[in-house]
């Protein structure tokens, strides 16, 4: 992969999961930090997010299975079908970057579980098969060496040197690309979890979030000269049609597996349960207007789900919560 195809997927995918722990009481946090940089970048647009601005937010459903009830006393396994509030999204600070431009890659998928008795549980998915670093600090680290490398920095720049001590950064974006719809899209959970029974067994696991339809992807020149919204848009036109479901899979890991490295995917022979069917059946009314008052968050979660030791799950709710503040 070539300083240009790095430079611009550090820019563009890397910054979904942005999200940073606290730093010195002299200094802002690193969560500020962050999105700091992301303005920086991409510069600020009121109402928007730092990064994800662009998207759309549906409604539709979520049925559980029976493995989701055996593997967790979560509300959300226990019983029949609940509504959910669900946003799709492209990479970056941009509100208008064309949906097939390489820099939005890669997509994001945002579940709220909504519970009759009020309880919302939340999870954040993208298109990225793990993360590229290990913590916070070394993602703001990264953030900082790409906003300092542009076309005129001597070599080598400090991008070109944080990748050559973090190999995993390029490894992460590379088999990232442009789907047909939103709707046919891999999304995974690339932090880990815990899911808690009622005998108090635990069980680490990974979100994995599979269309029904299979996944399809275009290519670099088929995405070119795509319509600036075609994800939106066509995702419109099917939901007219017909709903858009997905498979809630869970991957667990084995006994000794760790789970504090979001950089370290598990091995692929790692089990995956089905814990059910989230099915889209429209986009709501003014997406614009709704998707300002919505915020996402890994750690909002209810008994029966924990966080793991990973420490991107706070550094992300951090950093989330400052993009919120800055864009109300």
């Amino acid at each position: 992969m070539g300083f240009d195809d790095l430079r611009v997927w550090v820019l563009a995918g890397l910054i979904l999961l942005a999200g940073l722990s606290g730093a010195g009481a002299q200094e802002k946090s690193t969560a500020e930090q962050t999105v700091d940089v992301m303005n920086k970048l991409w510069g600020s647009h009121a109402g928007m997010r730092a990064n994800h601005a662009k998207g759309l937010v549906t409604e539709g459903e979520f049925t559980p299975s029976e493995v989701g009830k055996s593997l967790s006393m979560a509300g959300i396994f226990a019983g029949g079908t609940i509504p959910v509030t669900v946003r799709f999204s492209n990479s970056t600070g941009l509100p208008t970057l064309p949906d097939g431009d390489r820099n939005a890659n890669p997509h994001g998928m945002a579940i709220r579980f909504h519970q009759a008795d009020g309880t919302d549980v939340d999870a954040v998915t993208n298109s990225l098969p793990f993360f590229p670093v290990k913590n916070g600090d070394e993602f703001r680290d990264l953030l900082t060496a790409v906003s300092q490398s542009g076309p005129d920095a001597p070599h080598p720049t400090p991008l070109e040197t944080f990748i050559a001590g973090h190999p995993r950064v390029a490894a992460a974006g590379a088999g990232v690309s442009t789907p047909s719809s939103f709707a046919r899209e891999t999304y995974n959970g690339v932090d880990a979890f815990i899911f808690v029974d009622a005998a108090g067994k635990r069980q680490p696991f990974r979100f994995k979030i599979e269309p029904f339809e299979g996944d399809d992807h275009l290519s670099p020149d088929a995405a070119k000269v795509k319509s600036p919204n075609f994800l939106s848009e066509e995702l419109r036109a099917r939901l007219a049609k017909a709903p858009a479901s997905f498979h809630l899979r869970a991957q667990l890991a084995n006994p000794g597996d760790q789970t504090a490295d979001p950089t370290q995917p598990w091995p692929a022979d790692r089990k995956v349960v089905d814990l059910g069917t989230i099915t889209i059946t429209k986009v709501v009314t003014n997406s614009a207007a709704a998707e300002k008052e919505l915020m996402y968050l890994p750690a909002n979660l209810e008994e029966g789900i924990e966080q793991s030791d990973d420490p991107l799950i706070d550094a992300r709710n951090d950093a989330y919560a400052v993009s919120f503040g800055r864009r109300q």
